[in-house]
Order: structure tokens, then C-alpha cells, then sequence
């Protein structure tokens, strides 16, 4: 199951109190206070961890608290520091709090931290408050309480490339046919029900991410069909596919309300650089040029076909190009650039 975002509680540890203690050794009459300091209590921290892919486990278990500090001890002896909790989450993970509702961080890289709540500093034992004229201080301080607060995780999937179509526009048969992803195909619309990632491998030993999302209807950025809830695993791309079938009877009209529907959900994800796709040219002839349309500001539009792989190898090398633009795929001379 593919869960994108959750809401938990978190809790860090409190800290431990100081101690009222005295010093009681042979032949010292009059030790003196040695109350010791508490632990400090422990921080709650997420990690990412490219293992995971979801954040399901977030969906069973909502509350989470880190170990308090341990309390002082005679001797000046300081209580031992609570241990961290530290939760893992998916790569491309960014963390909000729920009732400001400001950003906390997000977590792109495997190993990265970062941490939500801080423990409770431990109180001073009665050492601390030795005077000159108060020379057996009985005063001690508790620990303090942790943070605590409510955050939301979301998921942003990290990929180089887009796929944003309609219904049964070809994003999953494209993906199936050029990574070893196996998304389900369909005839029938809304096949994709969760966003699907595939590594497209040169042969060159290159490769780049692509992600494909469930399909985009007119007002989705309104909630309407599935898309809307997944176009966020998009706006990290480097360079959208605007995927639309040949076989579209006024292909103009779906550019231009694909275009709309982004705009509306992210004027940001609307500035993104894209290109336009017409698939399953199969359906024309053999010698037939791509229907003519109007793409503003697309880098450049390509006919492709799944089933017969056409255009398939100029496509794949161009998006290589638009995710990596400082670098060059090389070409080993093989029947076709990438690895099916």
C-alpha cells in the first residue's frame, strides 16, 4: 500500500532531576553538598533511509516519545542522558507542524537527519547552590519537560522525470516498456491508482528516474479523479512529459487543459520545463507525419510507441539531456541507446 502522508505526536524525553545529596566520607565531618546534575532527556530525530518507499508504517502508530533523562546522584554523579529516538522515513520526506503550520526540514539524501524535538535539559543538583552564607543548600531542580508537537510528514518522491497525461494515455505502458517497473495496464481509465517510479538504464551504463502519477483530469487540482493528490511527487522533477495519444480528437484542447490543471495546483510546477508526447503513433500510418499543434514553451515535442518502440531511443536521450544537462550520453554502437 502506498501511503504519502501520516500525522503523529511526538514527545521528547524530560529531563532528569538533580540530587539533594551531602558528601558522608570518614573523618570529614562537614562534607559539604554533592547533589549531581540529571540526564538530559532524549531527542526525537528522523532519518532517511532510501529503503523505504512509503510511509506506512506512520498509518498503524500516531504517538512516539524518547526516553527522559536519568535523575543525579550522590557524589555529584550527573544521571545519564536519554537515548534518542530516531524514526526513518523515505527519501524526499518534508516535515511540517501541524498547528503553525511552518516547514521543519526535509530529508533528501539517505543517512540525512534531522531533528523535530529536543529533550529536556537536566535539573542542577544542590551542589549548585552552595553559598557562603547558605553552606547546606537543600534546594534542587527538577528536569525539564521535552518538546512535544504534532507534525505531518508528506512524501515527495525524488525522480528526474514527470509523466503527466489523462487517463489511459500511455504513462504506464511508456513506463513498463522502458524500466522494469510493472505498473498495471488497462483499458479502462484510472488503471494507475498510486504513483509509480522506474530507473531507465542507458547503455552506457547512464541511467535517470522517472515517475508516473495517476491520471489528470479537468479539475483535479479541485479534487477531482486521482491525480490531484500525487501531482506533489512531481515538483521535484527536473523536466515534465506532457503525454497525450495521438488518437486524441482535438489534441490541442488536452495540451492546453493539462497546462491549466498544473498552473492551478502550482503556479511553481507550471514553470517547470516540459515536453509534450504524443504516444501510440501505432495507430498511424506507416509514413504519416504527427498531428500539428500548438506547444508553448515546450522544449520539444516527440511521437513514440510503446508496442513498437518508435521514437523511443531520440525520446529517452533527450530526457536524459533535459535531467542532465552538464552531461553527454555516450553510445556503445548497440541496436538502441537504452536497455530494455
Amino acid at each position: 500500500m502506498f501511503i504519502d502522508h501520516a500525522v503523529i505526536e511526538v514527545k521528547a524525553g524530560t529531563g532528569g532531576a538533580g540530587s539533594n545529596a551531602f558528601r558522608r566520607e570518614k573523618g570529614v565531618p562537614r562534607g559539604g553538598p554533592a547533589g549531581g546534575d540529571g540526564g538530559k532527556g532524549g531527542d526525537i530525530l528522523l532519518e532517511a533511509d532510501a529503503q523505504l518507499t512509503t510511509l506506512l508504517d506512520y498509518s498503524y502508530r500516531r504517538h512516539y516519545k524518547a526516553d527522559r533523562g536519568k535523575h543525579g546522584g550522590g557524589k555529584n554523579q550527573t544521571g545519564r542522558s536519554g537515548e534518542d529516538l530516531i524514526l526513518k522515513v523515505p527519501s524526499g520526506t518534508v516535515v511540517f507542524d501541524v498547528d503553525s503550520g511552518d516547514p521543519l526540514g526535509e530529508l533528501l539524501e539517505s543517512g540525512e537527519h534531522l531533528i523535530i524535538v529536543s529533550g529536556g535539559r537536566g535539573g542542577r543538583g544542590n551542589t549548585h547552590f552552595k553559598t557562603p552564607t547558605r553552606q547546606a543548600p537543600r534546594h534542587w531542580e527538577a528536569g525539564e519537560d521535552g518538546e512535544e508537537r504534532r507534525i505531518r510528514l508528506e512524501l515527495k518522491l525524488i525522480a528526474d522525470v514527470g509523466l503527466v497525461g489523462e487517463p489511459n494515455a500511455g504513462k504506464s505502458t511508456f513506463l513498463a516498456t522502458v524500466t522494469d517497473a510493472r505498473p498495471k495496464v488497462a483499458d479502462y481509465p484510472f488503471t494507475t491508482l498510486e504513483p509509480n517510479l522506474g530507473v531507465v538504464r542507458l547503455r552506457d551504463f547512464q541511467s535517470f528516474v522517472i515517475a508516473d502519477i495517476p491520471g489528470i483530469i479537468e479539475g483535479a487540482h479541485q479534487g477531482k479523479g486521482l491525480g490531484h493528490k500525487f501531482l506533489r511527487h512531481i515538483e521535484r522533477t527536473r523536466t515534465l512529459a506532457l503525454m497525450i495519444p495521438v488518437d486524441t480528437e482535438n489534441i490541442q484542447q488536452a495540451f492546453q487543459a493539462l497546462r491549466a490543471e498544473l498552473e492551478a495546483y502550482s503556479p511553481e510546477l507550471a514553470t517547470a520545463p516540459f515536453c509534450v508526447v504524443l504516444t501510440k503513433t501505432d495507430l498511424l500510418p506507416p509514413d504519416a507525419e504527427l498531428p500539428k499543434f500548438q506547444a508553448q514553451g515546450a522544449w520539444a515535442v516527440f511521437g513514440v510507441s510503446s508496442s513498437t518502440n518508435r521514437g523511443l531511443d531520440e525520446f529517452l536521450i533527450a530526457l536524459w539531456k533535459a535531467s542532465r544537462p552538464s552531461e553527454e550520453p555516450t553510445s556503445d554502437g548497440g541496436d538502441q541507446a537504452w536497455v530494455p
